[in-house]
């Protein structure tokens, strides 16, 4: 019908965002100012959050993972289309990559764990450098992440155990041992590998 807009369609949903509107949420995101984001969703309407990215692509998702914001991610999950979990900013890097990057665990898990996303296909992606969140992870010798990367990765197709085997022969491999158990309940030892004092290629400034 002609002039008819749908209820579910409110004008804060339709409203044009300026600028400095979308820097000013990015940044709300950035520093985890969880108010300031909900104020945001109320006049522009939560569709306006999955089209909002920086100057390097960055989307609501990698500056929430990036800089650690546990509550402020579990506000935007359930409003944001799934397929931003797999944008990818410049740099090819996800928000999971951020996550990595900077060891944020509880981040870390809610990107995988969340339950309309892609799960631990998110592993797989990799950046442009050619690094997978687990290999970031490993570049920044965060132990636990990576032991909790490979507990939880697709291993079934072989390309997850290939990446696993890739991050333990890294040149300055160390010994950090994990467990994983298969589909028949036998449980496998798998080192992985964990560089001195490798820089990360990709870390967004807290």
């Amino acid at each position: 019908m002609t002039g008819f807009v749908s209820p579910k369609f409110s004008r804060a949903a339709m409203s044009v965002i300026t600028d400095e509107e979308r820097d000013d949420l990015l940044l709300s995101c950035r520093y985890g100012d969880l108010d300031d984001v909900q104020d945001f969703v109320k006049t522009h309407g939560q569709a306006s959050l999955a089209d909002a990215r920086d100057e390097n692509g960055n989307t609501v998702l990698h500056m929430a993972s990036g800089n650690g914001h546990v509550e402020l991610l579990e506000y935007l999950l359930p409003l944001v289309p799934p397929s931003l979990l797999s944008v990818q900013n410049e740099s090819k890097s996800t928000a999971l990559h951020w996550a990595c990057v900077n060891s944020h665990l509880p981040v870390v898990q809610k990107l995988v764990q969340s339950s309309s996303g892609p799960g631990v296909d998110l592993i797989d992606i990799k950046n442009a450098a050619g690094r997978s969140p687990l290999a970031e992870a490993e570049m920044a010798g965060w132990e636990e992440g990576a032991k909790w990367l490979v507990q939880v990765m697709n291993l079934d197709d072989g390309g997850g155990k290939e990446e696993a085997e890739e991050v333990a022969s890294g040149p300055a491999a160390q010994d950090i041992e994990v467990e994983i158990q298969d589909a028949d309940g036998q449980i496998a030892r798998m080192n992985i590998g964990r560089p001195d004092q490798a820089p990360p290629s990709e870390k967004p400034t807290s």
